[in-house]
């Protein structure tokens, strides 16, 4: 027979092994207990935890109706979430909220009612519930495009073989010029339907194995002659890339669109940068960011320093016929055609952008395998290297994103790094003043609040000068956060990023700070 310290041992290790967070409370909502788990999802000590409400684990308005269901079930026994999973919200010590899934069980113990939560985090399934149903809404709307493109073609068809028998069979002076007005109309029909066709997929690609340096040089010279004198159009092609296999005419048309966007969007004048890499997709979080298989890519990427984009507008951009531009003539077909072109050459395409600082599309495109000199065999895949790991030094984790913050928690920590997060500049400046314990700050960019990314790097290097500073920016380039920059240079992670590169730039910059 197993004693009660017997007893007592199994459920704390039970309780301290668990991945999901388990929280113990009495009838009146008091915490009893609470694993590790539980401390690190909502970012409490778990001596901040015990003998505190449960209502310090939910949004406001959550909590001030919990303490009534308690009442209400314990006086009736009506079960509303007791025995019954449900996806609720939590919110955390820093006041954000994040969805949950929560279990609530009930036992008695020596006469007293307890109650056991079990809560698991669902922010990552939640988003990529989102970014699927997403692709999956653009899918949808191609397959209905594709369809309607289809039967407008048999009606164009009609349309312009009855317009020419008209004008074979001897109109008159009058009626030739409604005829070929007419064909020119329906002649933009047809190229109308064409355009929908890329973005439904269904269109004829005809790729090649291409040299994507020798197909963008070639476009951005007639770019040059057509954009205008008072756009700077720079490049950033690696010396080393890898082959694509894709059609050089969509490709040609898809940086145009790209480029012709961005004009509008830099209004008088500005810079655009276009940009060639290799690109490695061999972790989960960087398949996570981009929401594509890992493999080998080559990124194309186009960036402006224009007037940036809504969220709602980047949610919508790749959709037919949704524009920013309509009172310019836009016809919003010009990025859906983009998406269409680079999906069907088992691409995809990334979008980032802030208001008033300019937007950055990424093309990737997949590798096309080198074949060995000898025997025309594909190489055998190399072993991937494990990223240098920390030694539990700290990390200021500084991200307005929440889900990006959370994501580079995880990062960061999984590297064997300890951490510390803040919000936007104006928090992480004041942790530092107040004297939190840091190794290096690892910063976005472009934030809310007094103090951007740049700001808060030169405020660092000025008044705590020991410590590290690496920022991330969703950018290509810095060349569209000109007006950003100080005279100071620092070092600059581009998202997405891999596991590895995180690892090194970390890793460099730490081994500088030890060694004076």
């Amino acid at each position: 027979m197993v004693d009660t310290a017997t007893d007592v041992a199994i459920l704390h290790a039970i309780m301290e092994v668990a991945v999901d967070a388990m929280v113990v409370s009495d009838q009146t909502g008091k915490i009893l207990r609470a694993n590790a788990a539980a401390a690190r999802m909502f970012q409490f000590d778990l001596t901040e935890m015990l003998g505190q409400s449960v209502n310090m684990l939910m949004p406001e308005a959550l909590g001030m109706l919990h303490d009534g269901f308690m009442a209400h079930h314990i006086k009736t026994g009506e079960k509303r979430i007791i025995d019954i999973g449900r996806d609720v919200e939590g919110q955390r010590k820093d006041g954000s909220v994040f969805p949950l899934h929560l279990s609530v069980g009930h036992s008695q113990v020596e006469g007293t009612r307890i109650f056991i939560g079990i809560l698991h985090d669902l922010t990552n399934r939640k988003a990529t519930e989102e970014a699927l149903a997403r692709s999956q809404r653009l899918d949808a709307i191609g397959k209905m495009t594709g369809g309607i493109a289809h039967d407008f073609n048999n009606l164009l068809t009609v349309i312009v073989g009855n317009l020419e028998l008209l004008e074979m069979r001897g109109a008159d002076e009058h009626q030739m010029p409604l005829i070929k007005d007419a064909l020119e109309s329906a002649e933009m029909g047809a190229d109308l339907t064409t355009r929908l066709m890329v973005f439904a997929r269904r269109s004829n690609l005809k790729p090649v194995r291409s040299d994507l340096r020798e197909l963008c040089a070639k476009t951005l010279t007639l770019l040059k002659r057509t954009i205008g004198a008072t756009y700077r159009i720079k490049t950033d092609f690696a010396a080393e890339l890898d082959m694509v296999m894709i059609d050089p005419v969509q490709l040609q048309s898809a940086l145009m669109n790209l480029a012709l966007n961005a004009r509008d969007a830099m209004g008088a004048g500005g810079e655009l940068l276009v940009s060639i890499a290799n690109v490695t997709i061999d972790d989960s979080y960087m398949a996570q960011e981009t929401d594509i298989q890992p493999g080998n890519y080559v990124r194309l990427s186009v960036s402006d320093d224009g007037a940036g984009m809504s969220l709602e507008a980047q949610r919508r951009a790749f959709e037919p016929f949704f524009t920013t531009k309509a009172e310019n003539g836009g016809t919003g077909l010009g990025l859906a055609m983009v998406y269409g072109f680079v999906r069907q050459s088992g691409g995809h395409v990334t979008l980032y952008s802030e208001l008033g600082l300019g937007s950055s599309f990424g093309l990737y495109f997949p590798a096309v395998e080198h074949e060995t000199e000898a025997d025309g065999v594909y190489p055998k895949a190399v072993k991937r290297q494990e990223p240098p790991r920390g030694n539990g030094e700290t990390i200021l984790i500084v991200e307005d994103n929440e889900r990006v913050r959370k994501l580079s928690i995880e990062r960061i920590r999984d590297l064997g790094f300890a951490t510390l997060h803040a919000e936007n500049g104006d928090r992480a400046y004041e942790m530092l003043k107040a004297g939190a314990d840091v190794d290096l700050v690892f910063s976005d960019l472009v934030m809310p609040g007094t103090l951007n990314g740049y700001d808060l790097a030169a405020k660092i290097a000025a008044e705590f000068p020991k410590l590290k500073v690496l920022l991330t920016s969703g950018y290509a380039s810095d060349v569209i956060t000109g007006d950003l920059a100080h005279d100071i240079h620092f070092d600059i992670l581009h998202k997405p990023y891999r596991q590895s590169e995180l690892a090194q730039r970390l890793q460099a910059l730490l081994a500088g700070s030890a060694d004076g």
